[in-house]
């Protein structure tokens, strides 16, 4: 059995969880950690773009990981989300996350300003160099602006803590290209949930993404199914799914306070969205049902 196994299967982003003003609610954390516990997905990727960490100092940060350790820690795998706007603060929640016991650290390129590759590297290498733990890339050239090289790519395996990559660009072929070019055993997580199953086919070994949260047993079962080689069927919940995510879209409000929405209506409160993203009004609730009743019936069907 290979070390990287843990990380193999679907991983929720989590959700970042808040009190009714507003602030970092350490029960509603707990609870929804909780939650995805019990409906067995692999484990939660934490602090990323789901979980608002742009929108959040460092303390608060610190917080939400210390109640997801809290609750499911050393029961699921857990990777932590630790970039952040200067390598200092990043540095310090990679500190923070392996004094909790997490199982792996990932980050995005660095944001705002249009970075050298040499500046990403050591951006990278701070926080891999911080701590012992198994290191994780993460590429969303959609909105850091930053396309991982394949040049950068080796350079940063040659890091024996560096175990792959998060990918989250729209093209499937760059899940390919990612472990045909790694120059040791690595796992690639296909990020885009409207293409998940194209992703698994290209090579990913399994998927980190945004929307899992909110209907953990469709991501369950289309894996289920390629597993069992049964391609009609991933085919068939990947269309539920796709038509699900292109439904909630549709809402005026940001896609994590639909989805927040949708999960108050399961009985799992976790707040709203932190401003400037914009939070549903009553506008968006015919587009919340709707998503909410496709999200029903496909588990109905499939799960």
């Amino acid at each position: 059995m290979s070390k990287l196994d843990k990380y193999k299967g679907i991983i929720p982003a989590f959700y970042a969880c808040y009190d009714d003003e507003g602030n970092v609610c350490p029960e509603r954390t707990q609870k929804l950690a909780q939650h995805y516990l019990e409906v067995g997905v692999k484990g939660l990727y934490v602090g990323g773009s789901s979980g608002e960490c742009i929108y959040q100092n460092v303390e608060e940060r610190k917080l939400i990981l210390e109640n997801v350790m809290k609750a499911v820690g050393g029961k699921m795998t857990i990777i932590a989300h630790i970039a952040a706007s200067s390598t200092r603060d990043s540095v310090e929640l990679a500190r923070h996350a392996e004094s909790l016991g997490v199982d792996a650290l990932a980050a995005i390129p660095p944001i705002y300003f249009r970075l050298p590759e040499a500046s990403i590297e050591a951006y990278w290498s701070s926080m891999i160099d911080a701590t012992n733990l198994d290191f994780i890339i993460y590429n969303i050239p959609q909105t850091t602006g930053y396309s991982l090289s394949v040049d950068l790519y080796k350079k940063m395996l040659e890091k024996p803590q560096v175990i792959g990559v998060k990918n989250s660009s729209m093209p499937v072929l760059d899940i390919l290209t990612f472990k045909q070019a790694a120059t040791k055993e690595v796992v690639i997580f296909n990020g885009p949930d409207e293409q998940f199953v194209a992703g698994r086919l290209m090579g990913a070994d399994g998927g980190i993404g945004g929307t899992y949260g909110v209907m953990p047993e469709l991501f369950l079962a289309a894996d289920a199914a390629l597993k069992a080689n049964n391609f009609d069927l991933a085919q068939r919940i990947q269309f539920a799914i796709t038509e699900i995510i292109f439904t909630m879209v549709q809402a005026q409000g940001n896609l994590y306070d639909v989805m927040k929405s949708i999960l108050k209506r399961e009985g799992l409160e976790v707040g709203s969205v932190r401003g400037p993203l914009a939070c549903v009004t009553s506008a968006d609730e015919a587009v919340i049902e709707k998503a909410h009743a496709l999200i029903k019936a496909a588990r109905a069907e499939f799960c």
